[in-house]
């Protein structure tokens, strides 16, 4: 009997994931919007158990746009590639254009971002090197949000060194044409059996469906059909990802499906092929929950990092900063520990415009999440804490006061609110030391409580983590101090921990 896996097999906010295989390693990046460093970079050898290996981009550019959060802005629907004996990244910036990065090895070092072609609602680039041709070619989206168009999919003819586009860009498949059909977008580009192929969803997001189009030239003309869709299972909206084909000759499709606080986790489903040279994919065209393992040798279970005790005060490839990092916002030391300097900012109010949280993707299954936290900044209105991030956000933490005590406090702020106010009354923390925790229940309701030396005490009414538009909610700890001159102190986390529930 087959042994068989569950979805989704990334029960997290990895958006828009895309996949290449190189050899016997399968590799999966995924969109970082605003974060910093971006594009994670995932290793697998059976399609199921996946690790966090890395980054490609360690800044964002320009480096002064994303010197604050642009939490929905950023590092849009990535397509990763293997050519030349290099690895290639393409991704959009809704607000800049389409840009590559490349290595020779998936762990770099990487070049830095170039930009392909520039314009406002460039999205979802996807690129194609034809080895029966010899030609190259750029598919892309647009976000009529930025460029007043949408459902459409533009194609170019491409230098086959990835630099540029060698033409003004053409139509091939125009949404607005297809019956039904709205929201065309997050174009994966492929040549098999003859034919170009573009993978691309539409309907939106939370109900929308998975296309595939194919020509026999590249500008067209596409015939369509759609091979993937809700239809009576629970995963809904289920597009948007890329197509791998093991050494074997299975084929598989990984894809996200839209799950609100919890972002956008992955699903992997199995594909055939019908009698015209169609993609069938999932049950006959329909999600599956549970399926027979891709038939590749059995890999032990592994899931991307979240625990952390940050030896030597550095922290795993999981945590992100909300904006390109600045020198001093961590500092490294002989110990374990995160330490963090409590940044002096005039938006201490409000955590959502902070670009000193670091944070993780919000699990996708009921946990708890505990850290220790020392909070050694003396200046009054210092402050640190672990906190849950999103259009709303809610943190509990420590606080310095005027009269140099510290205090057990826990705020939030609702999504249209703009500051933050206490979920319960603030209480004396004796020697600035608290255990504090969240467990995150069904439908990210999450309760608060603290230790501060005496067991776990709850704190506050339940909070329902929200996301961005774009991205799901997020851990965060972060330090901070109000405005002022000189160094505001520190505070430092430790044993940080996600337990299910």
């Amino acid at each position: 009997m087959y042994e068989t896996y569950e979805n989704p097999i990334l029960d997290a906010d990895w958006s828009d994931p895309d996949v290449v295989r190189v050899g016997d390693d399968f590799y999966l990046t995924a969109s970082s919007f605003g974060r910093a460093p971006g594009l994670p970079l995932l290793h697998s050898r059976d399609l199921v158990n996946w690790t966090l290996v890395g980054h490609a981009l360690e800044r964002l550019e320009p480096a002064d746009e994303f010197a604050r959060p642009r939490h929905d802005c950023g590092v849009w629907a990535p397509s990763i590639r293997h050519h030349d004996d290099r690895f290639w990244i393409f991704w959009g910036d809704p607000d800049q254009g389409i840009f590559q990065v490349n290595a020779p090895e998936i762990r770099g070092p990487w070049t830095r971002p170039h930009l392909v072609k520039e314009g406002k609602g460039l999205i979802d680039p996807c690129p194609l090197w034809d080895d029966e041709t010899g030609e190259a070619y750029l598919v892309h989206a647009w976000a009529k949000s930025r460029s007043g168009v949408k459902n459409r999919l533009t194609g170019h003819r491409m230098h086959p060194d990835g630099t540029s586009v060698l033409d003004e860009g053409k139509v091939i498949v125009d949404g607005d044409r297809v019956p039904g059909w709205f929201t065309l977008e997050g174009p994966k580009l492929y040549r098999h059996d003859g034919w170009f192929w573009i993978l691309a969803p539409a309907g939106g997001v939370e109900t929308g469906w998975q296309g595939a189009f194919r020509a026999r030239d590249f500008f067209g003309p596409y015939e369509e059909k759609i091979v993937l869709e809700q239809k009576d299972t629970d995963v809904n909206g289920p597009h948007q990802g890329g197509w791998v084909r093991t050494p074997s000759g299975e084929d598989w499709f990984l894809h996200f499906q839209q799950r609100g606080a919890y972002g956008r986790v992955v699903h992997l489903q199995p594909v055939r092929w019908d009698g015209e040279g169609w993609p069938v994919m999932g049950d006959d065209g329909a999600p599956v929950a549970v399926h027979r393992r891709p038939a590749l040798p059995r890999q032990p279970a592994a899931a991307p990092a979240t625990d952390d005790d940050f030896p030597g005060g550095r922290f795993g490839r999981q945590w992100q900063w909300t904006a390109n990092p600045r020198d001093g916002w961590a500092t490294q030391h002989s110990g374990d520990g995160l330490r963090l300097s409590c940044v002096r900012t005039a938006d201490a109010h409000d955590l959502r415009k902070l670009p000193n949280v670091l944070t993780q993707r919000l699990p996708g299954t009921p946990c708890a999440v505990e850290v220790e936290l020392d909070l050694r900044g003396e200046e009054p209105g210092a402050r640190a804490g672990l906190a849950v991030l999103g259009d709303a956000f809610c943190w509990i933490g420590l606080q310095r006061g005027a009269d140099g005590t510290v205090h057990l406090v826990h705020r939030f702020a609702e999504a249209v609110a703009e500051r933050e106010r206490d979920a319960d009354r603030p209480r004396l923390a004796p020697g600035g030391r608290a255990r504090l925790r969240v467990e995150i229940g069904t439908g990210a309701r999450c309760r608060f409580a603290y230790d501060i030396g005496d067991g776990f005490r709850s704190s506050g009414p339940v909070f329902a983590a929200t996301p961005w538009r774009w991205v799901g909610a997020l851990l965060g700890l972060f330090a901070l101090a109000p405005e002022g001159p000189g160094h505001a102190g520190a505070a430092t986390f430790t044993a940080f921990r996600i337990k299910p529930l």
